[in-house]
């Protein structure tokens, strides 16, 4: 079995949350946390222009959201699944939230914060590390994005 087969169809969720970003003209970037037993913990999308603020990325919602429900800071043994390699901010946030591992769709050549441009969840000078799949529905996130993008030019 290809190692990204098992999380298809967690993609597929954070597909969806990605099309529901554009109903309020976001960036459709859609995550979904996956807790130590598998299941979802949370799921959402960019809020960013919904909600005026820059923090707003879907990955740093459901971080926030099972923090909250757990309360606690540390989401050991979680899963963070997105359909854009999270940037910079994100993924230090994955790092210090304990994220077990990472797993995304497309990579973010311009922006790439888990493996593109810098490789911050497995910088050996951090405390923690997070293990990386990538490529998981990446033709089908990387459509999402371009179309979006070239509806918006």
């Amino acid at each position: 079995m290809n190692p990204n087969d098992q999380w298809t169809e967690v993609m597929r969720l954070a597909l969806d949350e990605a099309r529901a970003a554009i109903e309020h003209d976001d960036v459709p970037i859609g995550a979904v946390l996956v807790g130590p037993d598998g299941d979802i913990v949370a799921r959402d999308h960019n809020r960013r222009e919904q909600r005026g603020d820059a923090t707003a990325h879907a990955e740093m919602l459901v971080m926030r959201t099972a923090s909250e429900a757990a309360d606690s800071w540390r989401l050991s043994g979680h899963t963070l699944v997105v359909t854009l390699e999270p940037c910079p901010m994100c993924a230090m946030a994955a790092v210090w939230a304990r994220i077990d591992r990472i797993v995304y769709a497309a990579a973010d050549f311009k922006a790439g914060g888990a493996w593109s441009l810098y490789n911050i969840p497995q910088d050996q000078r951090l405390n923690h590390r997070c293990d990386l799949i990538a490529g998981v529905l990446e033709d089908e996130a990387g459509t999402l994005l371009t179309e979006f993008f070239e509806n918006h030019r």
